[in-house]
């Protein structure tokens, strides 16, 4: 399967180290995945009173009704850029189904369980970036399946971040993207603690081994002891 994800961003070129870089540039070059980038901005027109018609001063954020901190970003200019990026999904021979994600830190916290009910007949991945304070709630009104997600129990500065963090993911259970199906940790008895070669090494004076029993060659003590490691697949702290 193919999967392209449409991401909503003030600042788009914040994903460009991260996504041409390692398994996810290669996952692109393969076509298992492709990314699509729209600025609120670009669906905004200057007013006549705005002297400067570049972007950084197109406005797409005002005050907050009823008073407090921070700004609230405009429905209209993400609404705009939601149905432009629907519409181009819809454009592809291998469209099937679409999703809307919307980062937020009260929204449904991100899991890998979860991450894999995302690409349930899913062809597209819209993913709005917050920024401020938010986006206008009438946005939701206007797309009745928007979900909202947080990837934990704080606050970040954008939606960068939660997107990039989503993207990987989700991206790591389509079949090819890490090359080997098996490199998924919590399909296999894994554990906080990995080791690699040398199996021995020397610093300051004093040895540093792997244990015995991962070169022992006896998989099932090895995935024993892996099990019984602190955030091991055998313990109740499984990793996410």
């Amino acid at each position: 399967m193919s999967l392209t994800f449409h991401l909503i961003s003030l600042f788009p070129d914040a994903f460009s180290s991260y996504l041409n870089e390692s398994i996810l540039a290669r996952a692109q070059k393969e076509k298992l995945l492709k990314f699509k980038f729209y600025n609120p901005r670009d669906f905004v027109k200057p007013t006549k009173t705005q002297k400067q018609k570049e972007k950084p001063y197109l406005r797409i954020d005002d005050k907050p009704y009823g008073g407090g901190p921070g700004m609230v970003i405009q429905a209209l200019p993400i609404i705009k850029a939601v149905d432009n990026s629907i519409k181009n999904a819809k454009k592809s021979k291998n469209f099937k189904k679409i999703l809307i994600l919307n980062t937020s830190p009260s929204g449904t916290q991100f899991t890998n369980e979860i991450a894999k009910t995302y690409l349930k007949d899913i062809s597209d991945i819209v993913i709005i970036c917050g920024r401020y304070e938010g986006i206008d709630a009438r946005v939701k009104k206007v797309f009745k399946n928007i979900k909202d997600v947080s990837i934990g129990p704080f606050v970040l500065t954008g939606g960068e971040l939660p997107a990039m963090v989503m993207i990987d993911g989700i991206s790591r259970h389509i079949k090819g993207v890490l090359g080997n199906i098996g490199s998924i940790e919590e399909s296999r008895t894994s554990s906080s603690d990995v080791y690699t070669r040398p199996a021995v090494f020397n610093y300051k004076d004093k040895n540093y081994t792997v244990p015995t029993t991962l070169i022992s060659g006896n998989h099932a003590k090895i995935d024993e002891f892996r099990a019984k490691k602190p955030g091991g697949t055998g313990d109740k702290n499984i990793k996410v």
